[in-house]
């Protein structure tokens, strides 16, 4: 099966936590704390492969996290990094936020791409040591990883995307002049999934071909395979609209060709805007007439037409020159911007790690619900006074006290985080 779209969570690693250790050593009185830091989390990374050419793999695993940090341990030893994953991918697949749909990478080339960054590990408490403050209880913990859904949808990379109804002769024309090898038959959507073709102009110069499965009337209304394949030929430079000039099924070309350009529109503007080439197949099976009403009718429209026949390879080689030169004076394959976060995108990863809610519940007790505090309060001693104080500061600074008080708290009120309860003093 030809998987090219697929939604995935993706989580770089957290950073390690940083440690709460003191020096003990024979005859060493007091000798200070030296609690290192945490090491770094995971980066999730994106690779292009080769080897890949459909997004299969994610039909079946849909999480990936990257490793956390190691904590920091006693003799100010920062904890081990932890290695970065990486994701590979086929060339060509577009990453977006599943929720915003903003562009995250479009990976169109070998450069990796990095994602989701891993978290920073906390400080140890050795780094919270002052002259005043000389045995601190409490340690920070790492700071968390980002955190993403994502939607991959892969756009195949061709110069040329060849277009057309079904059994019109596309994969036999893309067959004789490259080396793919599509399924070929007398019967339509022979052809159930993209195929990629190398063309060889002359020694050193070559484009890729995109064979298309074939697109019917209705399509956008999800008639035979709808628009599911359209995605592909959205990078290309140029479209080779194959038609069957002979009418040998009994449909006429002229309205063969306006329905596929409206199929076109209705799925992209930008699309139906594309360079187009019309390449009549089947001449050796159409009159001369048919031929001539054909092309008069290509023309008018401001159109190159060439005839051809893929079967006899007759105007292949012509067909192939004239598209090699019409590339040339075309821009290069279309490479999609990555869109910056929103402002408000900005301020939200911001203060991701600060998030909270506050609630009353019918005993009076206050509750406060912030993930992140559950690691502050592990590296936190409750018993240690200066420790409380870091706590306190810890509250303050995220807004949770401002947040009580606006809430109507009164002094000795009860409040509840994760369990721990604590009577508020102003």
């Amino acid at each position: 099966m030809f998987v090219d779209k697929a939604k995935i969570k993706i989580k770089a690693g957290d950073g390690g936590d940083g440690a709460v250790s003191f020096h003990r050593e024979k005859y060493v009185a007091s000798g200070g704390p030296d609690g290192g830091d945490g090491g770094k989390g995971g980066d999730i990374i994106f690779q292009v492969d080769d080897n890949f050419s459909t997004l299969e793999d994610f039909r079946y695993k849909k999480k990936y996290i990257a490793q956390r940090g190691e904590n920091g341990s006693s003799g100010n030893k920062t904890g081990k990094n932890a290695p970065d994953l990486i994701i590979r991918v086929p060339m060509g697949t577009l990453i977006r936020d599943a929720e915003t749909g903003r562009i995250m990478a479009d990976m169109s080339s070998d450069e990796p791409k990095v994602l989701a960054k891993g978290g920073k590990g906390g400080k140890g408490n050795a780094r919270f040591a002052t002259p005043t403050r000389q045995i601190p209880k409490f340690a920070k913990p790492g700071f968390l990883g980002e955190e993403f859904e994502i939607s991959l949808e892969l756009k195949l990379i061709a110069d040329v995307g060849l277009v057309g109804f079904p059994n019109v002769g596309k994969s036999t024309l893309i067959s004789v002049v490259s080396a793919a090898k599509p399924k070929i038959a007398n019967y339509h959507f022979t052809t159930l999934t993209p195929v990629l073709g190398v063309v060889k102009v002359e020694e050193g110069k070559s484009f890729v071909m995109a064979d298309i499965p074939g697109l019917i009337e209705g399509a956008s209304d999800g008639i035979g395979l709808g628009h599911e394949f359209l995605r592909h030929v959205e990078r290309c430079r140029l479209i080779v609209h194959v038609i069957d000039v002979s009418g040998i099924e009994g449909r006429d070309p002229k309205s063969d060709f306006e329905i596929i350009n409206r199929e076109l529109k209705t799925f992209s503007e930008e699309l139906a805007e594309l360079p187009q080439i019309v390449a009549a197949n089947k001449c050796d099976m159409a009159s001369a007439e048919q031929i001539a009403d054909f092309r008069q009718y290509i023309e008018n429209l401001g159109l190159k037409f060439y005839e051809i026949s893929a079967a006899t390879t007759q105007g292949t080689k012509q067909l192939v020159g004239a598209i090699a030169a019409e590339l040339d004076k075309l821009p290069p394959i279309k490479e999609y911007e990555v869109e910056p976060m929103t402002q408000q995108e900005l301020d939200e990863r911001a203060g991701m790690g600060e998030k909270f809610e506050i609630k009353r519940g019918d005993d009076g007790v206050f509750y406060v619900e912030a993930p992140w505090l559950e690691n502050i309060m592990r590296t936190v001693d409750m018993d240690d006074y200066a420790s409380l104080q870091y706590f306190q500061r810890v509250l303050r600074n995220s807004g949770i006290i401002d947040e009580l008080e606006r809430k109507g708290i009164d002094e000795g009120d009860t409040v509840n985080i994760f369990g721990f309860e604590f009577d508020f003093v102003f």
